[in-house]
């Protein structure tokens, strides 16, 4: 329901080098943040969960993968590689921060 999924779905997009299929994903996850092409629903809303899986079960082969297109490019940009370089440069940027006007490392 939460983030448990976050590998999940993006690993689903991942694989689909066909570009077929439908992710529907819970609008609780951090995935739902990157992944806006999914079907976002709220697992807990009955209703709007079955309303998704019908739309997904039913939507052109051209939507899915469109969608699933922009999934794709989401994913393969935002990798690790990315995200241990943000990391790394946000940490310099706190060390550098805290270390005294004049002085050096």
């Amino acid at each position: 329901m939460h983030d448990g999924m976050n590998l999940v779905a993006k690993e689903f997009v991942a694989t689909r080098d066909d570009l077929q299929g439908v992710l529907v994903l819970s609008q609780f996850t951090g995935a739902a943040r990157e992944l806006t092409d999914a079907l976002l629903v709220n697992p807990y809303a009955v209703d709007e969960f079955a309303g998704a899986i019908h739309q997904a079960l039913t939507m052109p082969l051209e939507e899915q993968a469109e969608r699933m297109r922009r999934m794709r490019a989401q994913v393969e940009d935002n990798n690790i590689y990315r995200w241990a370089g943000m990391l790394l440069s946000e940490t310099s940027k706190q060390a550098d921060a805290r270390q005294p006007v004049g002085e050096k490392a």
